[in-house]
């Protein structure tokens, strides 16, 4: 191992599961999800596209979640799978930085476009007369545009420090995919001043839009707890308590992962925490977004007419 170490700039990556018969059945079940995963999100983006009634704001932001989710888990699995089958642990050096780099940048900009979406139906429920003026599309595409540009510029900058800090001790990640906080521990100097600027991005591009889409949908709760239609009250619950599950299994062990210090944070902790925000929510936001929204269900009978032959 320590002649590898010298002569190769490659990284290891211990992975998710040990090779037995328990982590064989465990990979299984990921690699399921995975593959609901991906077909959920490709349906919700191909849905949205070509049915006409879901080319509203709140749709083609949704469209934009569904193409990060799949982008998202894409960035991790497919490794992690081939790594596991094959029996190798290796990542190249650039293959590294590819990987933290896509999943940076859906990492920022998946939160930044969750806040856009409350921000959605904030301004839907409590001003819908300044709905079509607050919500346009233009302003829905400066949204989409300045997520993936805000989230871009954030990973791109992380990524080429972690690339180019020394590393003279082990290069085995004891994770199951590039991530910074597992990279920094092998780093041959002090990285204090990095680590406090993780914890500032994560606080602007996670913390700060969990905190704005809570104070959102408290103030839509409230307005909603107020309305004298029942049915109103009833699809506007709906749709904030949707929203509402979606972030928690986003940003919650998001930001419990990266605003902890590092001797509070343990290598198996944070790759179980890393499992809800990089596959399960993947997999749940179609699933979630499809089952409780009677638009979505209406656009897979009008686009899959086998569904509507199935309802008759």
């Amino acid at each position: 191992m320590e002649k590898w170490n010298q002569t190769s700039s490659d990284f290891i990556l211990l992975g998710l599961f040990p090779p037995n018969r328990t982590g064989l059945l465990l990979l299984l079940l990921i690699s399921f999800i995975f593959f609901l995963a991906s077909l959920g999100n490709s349906t919700m983006i191909h849905l949205i596209r070509v049915d006409p009634r879901l080319h509203t704001p709140m749709y083609i932001l949704l469209s934009q979640l569904s193409l990060m989710d799949l982008m998202y888990i894409s960035t991790t699995v497919p490794k992690m799978m081939f790594n596991y089958f094959s029996g190798q642990k290796g990542i190249s050096f650039l293959g590294c930085g590819f990987q933290s780099f896509f999943f940076l940048t859906m990492a920022g900009a998946e939160g930044l476009l969750l806040s856009s979406m409350a921000y959605d139906r904030y301004v839907a429920i409590c001003h819908p007369l300044h709905y079509p003026i607050r919500m346009s599309k233009r302003v829905c595409v400066n949204m989409i545009i300045g997520s993936w540009i805000l989230g871009s510029t954030n990973s791109l900058a992380h990524t080429f420090y972690v690339l180019h800090i020394p590393y003279c001790r082990s290069r085995v990640i004891d994770h199951f995919f590039c991530d910074v906080p597992a990279m920094l521990p092998l780093a041959c100097m002090d990285t204090w001043v990095y680590e406090y600027l993780v914890f500032v991005s994560t606080s602007l591009f996670l913390l700060v839009p969990f905190l704005g889409v809570t104070a959102s949908y408290g103030r839509v709760l409230f307005v909603v707890y107020h309305m004298r239609s029942k049915e109103g009250r009833k699809k506007a619950f709906t749709t904030c308590s949707t929203h509402l599950t979606v972030v928690t299994f986003y940003y919650a062990p998001f930001v419990y992962t990266y605003l902890r210090p590092r001797n509070l944070r343990t290598p198996q902790e944070d790759k179980n925490l890393a499992v809800f925000y990089t596959i399960l929510t993947p997999m749940l936001n179609p699933i979630i977004y499809s089952l409780r929204n009677k638009e979505v269900l209406g656009a897979m009978t009008r686009v899959f007419p086998i569904f509507s032959s199935k309802k008759k």
